[in-house]
């Protein structure tokens, strides 16, 4: 009985069959891409935090547009005669004074502000932004009490009862203790007062005026205007756009800096691998003249060669943004939430930093790759291989 000639299962001489079969020797080139991704997506990540917070900590800032007179309390009744007049329906005017206190972030104190409003406003503000249920109540006009939201509350360790500012604290200074008598359950930063109790106790003694539109949609319309409107006076807009405006401005050096950290990081991890892929070429010289001595070509071995890098590069980059996920994932969980620092595991421009390391690795080993086979001798290879 006649028997069926024997095939090899599959394409043994595919380009992903010895990375595959060779773990030892391809394992140590991916682990070094992945823990490349790892630290410049963790890097960007932490530094991105930055503005995250800026933008989160200040987000209370979407919901009205703030003018202060810059200290000058008899400008007040002008400017709010003059809010009246925008264009853009304004629904109501609420004065408003302030005392500032610190929260904490991932990367230092941020300085915030404690809104002293009368009950009538708190309470409109309060739906305005959407605060929810409140465990507590208001603060008693006078009182040095204070309401604030779950983040603030988490941020600075405060539950009912306890004290948020005091005269012994540097960081957070009143002449009074301060008691937190209300929490909203909710994801915006903020906290207030009534506003005779800032009135009374808080310097300097100006009132700032808050606008609210009518349509919340157009609050920005009624920023864009007040910047036109008050450009020029003694009294200054605080509004959300400028607040990212600034922060993107003050944070400009510093990413430059991240953008000199990151290059050198990529420059330093490529020579490595450059490095280590001629040690994996080096390693594979007598596999590759035996397959030039059987029918592949010179541009073969290289196109060859060059897949196999693209696989393992891939192959790191792809495993390398999932653990970085995990392990941001888990330090968010474990050692940010717990004091409501910010950060977030899946920011997409830290995932972007990490595509010029596997871009420059993968030139590299070309390049390394060409220079190997530009000479290549398959005959000498065998000659030392017989011998």
């Amino acid at each position: 009985m006649a028997t069926m000639p024997h095939r090899p299962a599959g394409r043994p001489l595919a380009p992903w069959v010895f990375p595959m079969r060779n773990p030892g020797k391809t394992l140590p080139l991916i682990s070094v891409i992945m823990l490349a991704v790892l630290l410049v997506a963790g890097i960007v990540a932490i530094m991105d935090s930055i503005p995250l917070s800026v933008r989160t900590v200040y987000g209370y800032a979407r919901f009205f547009t703030a003018v202060a007179t810059r200290g000058n309390p008899y400008l007040v009744p002008e400017v709010e005669r003059t809010l009246q007049e925008c264009p853009v329906p304004v629904e109501r005017v609420v004065k408003v004074r302030t005392a500032l206190f610190n929260i904490s972030s991932i990367t230092g104190d941020f300085l915030s502000v404690l809104h002293g409003l009368n009950q009538e406003d708190a309470l409109y503000n309060a739906r305005r932004m959407g605060l929810g249920r409140l465990r507590g109540r208001l603060p008693e006009p006078g009182k040095p009490e204070a309401v604030i939201t779950r983040p603030v509350a988490t941020n600075l360790g405060l539950d009912l009862g306890d004290v948020m500012l005091r005269p012994d604290d540097r960081r957070n200074y009143a002449p009074l203790e301060v008691r937190v008598v209300g929490i909203h359950d909710s994801d915006e930063w903020f906290a207030y007062t009534s506003y005779e109790y800032v009135a009374q106790n808080h310097f300097p003694p100006v009132d700032s005026l808050l606008a609210y539109a009518k349509d919340p949609q157009r609050q920005r319309e009624i920023d864009e205007w007040c910047e036109k409107k008050f450009k020029g006076t003694r009294a200054i807009v605080l509004s959300y756009p400028n607040l990212e405006k600034e922060a993107d401005e003050a944070l400009a050096t510093l990413f430059q800096i991240l953008n000199i950290v990151i290059g050198l990081l990529v420059l330093v991890i490529t020579i490595m691998m450059g490095m280590m892929i001629s040690i994996y070429l080096s390693q594979r010289i007598a596999e590759f003249g035996l397959l030039q001595a059987i029918g592949f070509t010179r541009s073969k071995l290289i196109r060859r060669a060059v897949l196999e890098s693209v696989i393992m590069v891939a192959a790191g980059w792809v495993l390398g943004i999932g653990l970085a996920i995990v392990v941001l994932t888990a330090i968010k969980a474990q050692v940010l939430d717990p004091k409501a620092y910010l950060l977030d595991p899946f920011d997409r421009a830290a995932y972007l930093y990490t595509i010029p390391a596997p871009a420059a690795i993968l030139l590299t080993a070309t390049i390394t790759i060409w220079i190997r086979f530009k000479r290549f001798d398959p005959i000498s290879v065998i000659e030392r291989r017989i011998l």
